[in-house]
């Protein structure tokens, strides 16, 4: 993330002997009024920035992944049905709600990625079973 210089401000309101601002018998300065110290206020202020949050992740690009290729018991499709409401939800500036499918699509894609590496060694070790060679 980029650090951009703060906005600056300055107070222009009117300061000498017929200005408004100050009163008849204290000298003005360039600076503002001076105080009874001697020292000049100054009017310079800084406005806050506002912090700017991420978005909330959809995992799309994942469970469109696991929508294709491992889609066990159709986790895969349903984790990119609730990816795609994330996204919709981030569009709308509902970042509450799309925080909340989010983090199901993740779930979601979490449990068919685990389930269909699981699928895969199974199928693996039956195959390699059912179809080793018979050596009399």
């Amino acid at each position: 993330m980029e650090n951009y210089p703060q906005s600056f401000s300055i107070n222009m309101q009117p300061y000498g002997r017929n200005g408004g601002a100050t009163t008849p018998n204290s000298p003005a300065t360039s600076f503002g009024q001076a105080t009874s110290f001697g020292q000049a206020t100054s009017f310079g202020q800084t406005e806050p920035t506002p912090v700017s949050t991420p978005p909330p992740k959809d995992f799309v690009l994942w469970s469109f992944f696991n929508a294709m290729y491992c889609n066990p018991f159709c986790l895969g499709f349903l984790a990119l049905v609730f990816s795609i409401k994330a996204r919709d939800r981030t569009v709308a500036k509902d970042l509450m709600a799309a925080n909340s499918y989010g983090r199901t699509a993740r779930s979601l894609n979490i449990a068919a990625l685990c389930l269909g590496i699981v699928a895969t060694i199974i199928l693996v070790v039956v195959v390699a079973l059912l179809y080793r060679p018979v050596y009399p």
